[in-house]
């Protein structure tokens, strides 16, 4: 049986981390075994000591300290690095991504037709929520110009979900730090020729007062990115 390895960077996120950590333990995996990996950024709101308490030990889940806090590239590095699973997928632990969706996200690698998979917020018809328009506008355009310079055709490079076979995944150094990572991911496995397919997902989307963490200054880094590893 393959193994499927979930890696959740997490920071201040004690609302929501109990319920995420479950419901990436409930989720349908097609026949797969499931190690999650839980790196924690050096929280300061409680949310390493609900870990400590009541997510450590649990069957199948790593939890991994920073002593610092670096960044969600960072703790992707982390948790990446960690893994054992043939499969690796990229779960964020604030419920804006339901893992109820993973059948779908892992089904083109199992048959196959994908080296690498991202989950889709404007693929499909599947049901999102309606928020903030210039963060689409914001998204769109960072997607576009990721396009232009890696000349593949993606709708959503910002997406958490992104699923890797263990082997491409673990062999790519992840050198950003922050939210970087989504689009230094997209040029490396696009240089690398890997067959890239989108599914559509579900999204339940946060706003700041929900605790959702990316600005403006992430944007303008994101652009940064995109020209630094065209």
């Amino acid at each position: 049986m393959k193994l499927l390895s979930i890696v959740m960077p997490v920071y201040n996120e004690r609302e929501t981390i109990l319920e995420i950590v479950q419901a990436v333990l409930n989720a349908p995996a097609e026949g797969l075994s499931k190690e999650l990996i839980v790196v924690d950024d050096c929280s300061t709101d409680g949310t390493r000591e609900i870990l400590v308490k009541e997510v450590e030990g649990k069957e199948g889940v790593r939890v991994i300290y920073h002593e610092r806090n670096q960044g969600k590239g960072a703790a992707l590095r982390t948790g990446i690095s960690n893994t054992t699973g043939d499969i690796v997928l990229i779960q964020d632990a604030d419920l804006e991504y339901d893992p109820q969706e993973y059948p779908k996200l892992v089904a083109p690698i199992l048959e196959g037709k994908a080296d690498v998979v991202y989950g889709s917020r404007f693929a499909g018809g599947d049901s999102r929520r309606v928020l903030f328009f210039w963060h689409a506008v914001g998204n769109r355009f960072l997607t576009t110009l990721s396009n232009m310079v890696t000349n593949i055709n993606l709708s959503d490079m910002e997406t958490c979900y992104k699923v890797f076979p263990g082997e491409i995944i673990r062999g790519i150094r992840i050198e950003e730090n922050r939210f970087g990572f989504e689009p230094e991911i997209t040029a490396k496995v696009a240089r690398m020729r890997c067959r890239i397919y989108e599914v559509g997902i579900r999204y339940y989307g946060r706003t700041y007062a929900e605790g959702k963490k990316i600005g403006w200054k992430d944007g303008l880094r994101a652009i940064w990115v995109i020209l630094k590893y065209r």
